[in-house]
C-alpha cells in the first residue's frame, strides 16, 4: 500500500506525517510513506487544503490534522 502525506512543510503536514507513521506502525504490515511537498504534484491531486492523505492514489482526506485512529480507519477502509 502507498500512503503519501501532501504538505508544503507546515507544522501540521509535519505532524499528521508522524500521525500516520504511528498509524502504520500499530497495525503494521508493509507500507510505504512519501512526503510530497512539490506544489504541482499537489495540485495534481486537486487538494486546495494541506495536509492531505493520499491512499493508493485516491485522497482520503484534506485540510485537517487527523488522529491515529481516524488514519487506521481510512488506510483499512
Amino acid at each position: 500500500m502507498k500512503i503519501e502525506i501532501l504538505g508544503t512543510g507546515c507544522s501540521k503536514c509535519k505532524t499528521l506525517e508522524e500521525v500516520t507513521k504511528q498509524a502504520v506502525a500499530k497495525i503494521g504490515g508493509f507500507h510505504e510513506i512519501k512526503k510530497v511537498e512539490d506544489i504541482v504534484e499537489i495540485m495534481n491531486y486537486g487538494v486546495m487544503s494541506t495536509p492531505a492523505l493520499v491512499v493508493d492514489g485516491m485522497v482520503k482526506s484534506s485540510g485537517k490534522v487527523l488522529s491515529v485512529d481516524e488514519v487506521i480507519k481510512l488506510i483499512q477502509g
